[in-house]
């Protein structure tokens, strides 16, 4: 097989109809521009949102779970085991919301490979008090340099800085909503009272905001000592551990390890986040259809232009055959035809994507709820830009095999017996 005469062929039967091949070029083009762009944009989109909510969210949470009691000290009797008991709203049994032994289970856990750190934490209901009202919030008592090593509280922190929880006794962060609600400015104090009654003035050192309003409007942030002194608590009062992993995949099957070893409750993030993890799904789902939608329409185009090509080329397959040349030989030429169409669409088309994603990624984004966040968000990942090449290639192979295997088979004979 002469290759080279075989892809001179090709060139002049391009050339021949350059019009028809710039559009079905530009049409594989604009498919792969918009299908990277797309995915870019949409798993951007999906990462700040995971931000938001996964990044903060623990791939493991322990913690003790009040319970209602499973069965009244009567029930226990082996006297009364066969007697039919009238009871009926059964209360919770005796218990405190903290881990026991909690220095032992975090020297254990943190010992775990598969463990990359571990953040405990104290949550308690409060009231904030402005004057004769009281406004009711959440405090949330954290170690203040796991929590930014492991869920980037710093990001959060819109005014002020996080490690002043640690370096000044007695302050706090405020949720944005909570504060604007209060009219706490940072420096001022304010008073804070626990379920218990114990009250506690508080230093404003900051404000954070998580990109959910509701909760900015109750949550707060403090050290552990803090919470733990606004509690009436030790040094042991945790309610908390806040297990990040290195593999966030293997969080349901270490939520039910930890659970039964530690006999504590374990929340997993796929169990905690389901439904958003749902959502993210879906719209990646949508982004990857519309993109491979856009190339099965180009290829089709280079199909019909193949189909013309071949169709208004009937004389010239045949004096090719009659000269010698190979039903397969016919079969590469429109095959290196369609290849071509799809290399330089491809190209410029991964070219173009990136162009575009680039231009929104500096289109500014401000809105008041996500203040550390200027411009609409773009992923880069090199993964798009595999699979649309591949994928461009691979449609506009097809769309110029089937047209290549109908002008193998002409009949030379039958071609010019007709003319």
């Amino acid at each position: 097989m002469k290759y080279k005469l075989i892809a001179d062929i090709a060139i002049a039967l391009s050339i021949a109809r350059w019009r028809q091949t710039l559009i079905a070029a530009i049409g594989v083009t604009f498919s792969i521009t918009m299908f990277i762009t797309l995915l870019s944009f949409m798993n951007g989109l999906n990462d700040m949102l995971d931000g938001l909510i996964l990044n903060r969210t623990p791939h493991i949470k322990l913690y003790n779970e009040l319970k209602a009691s499973a069965e009244q000290p009567i029930q226990m009797a082996s006297g009364y085991k066969d007697h039919y008991h009238f009871i009926r709203s059964i209360k919770p049994n005796a218990g405190r919301p903290e881990i026991y032994n909690v220095d032992p289970i975090m020297n254990t856990i943190l010992k775990d490979d598969r463990v990359l750190g571990i953040a405990p934490k104290i949550s308690t209901q409060v009231f904030y008090t402005i004057g004769a009202i009281d406004l009711a919030g959440v405090i949330n008592g954290v170690d203040v340099e796991a929590e930014n090593k492991l869920y980037y509280f710093s990001t959060y922190v819109t005014a002020g800085n996080y490690i002043d929880l640690k370096n000044i006794p007695n302050s706090i962060i405020l949720g944005k909503a909570a504060a604007d609600k209060m009219l706490a400015k940072i420096g001022d104090v304010i008073q804070v009272t626990s379920v218990t009654g114990e009250k506690q003035q508080l230093k404003v050192v900051g404000y954070f905001q998580s990109g959910l309003n509701d909760i900015d409007k109750v949550q707060s942030y403090t050290s552990l000592n803090t919470a733990q002194k606004l509690l009436g608590e030790d040094r042991n009062y945790i309610t908390d551990l806040q297990v990040k992993l290195k593999d966030i995949n293997l969080a349901p099957a270490m939520a039910k390890e930890y659970s039964a070893l530690f006999s504590v409750d374990a929340e997993d993030i796929q169990a905690a986040n389901a439904q958003f993890e749902t959502g993210s799904n879906v719209r990646s789902m949508i982004s990857y259809s519309v993109g491979i939608t856009l190339l099965i329409v180009a290829g089709f185009g280079i199909y019909n232009i193949l189909n013309m090509m071949i169709y208004e080329k009937m004389d010239s397959i045949a004096i090719m055959k009659a000269t010698g040349f190979s039903g397969r030989d016919v079969k590469y030429i429109f095959i290196m035809i369609s290849l071509s169409i799809g290399v330089f669409g491809v190209v410029f088309g991964l070219m173009f994507g990136f162009g575009i994603s680039s231009i929104i990624d500096q289109i500014p984004f401000n809105t008041a709820a996500l203040p550390s966040i200027k411009t609409f968000p773009v992923n880069y990942s090199p993964k798009f830009y595999i699979i649309g090449a591949t994928f461009g290639i691979f449609i506009t192979y097809l769309a110029g095999y089937f047209p290549s295997r109908k002008a193998s088979k002409v009949d030379p004979v039958v071609i010019i017996r007709g003319k």
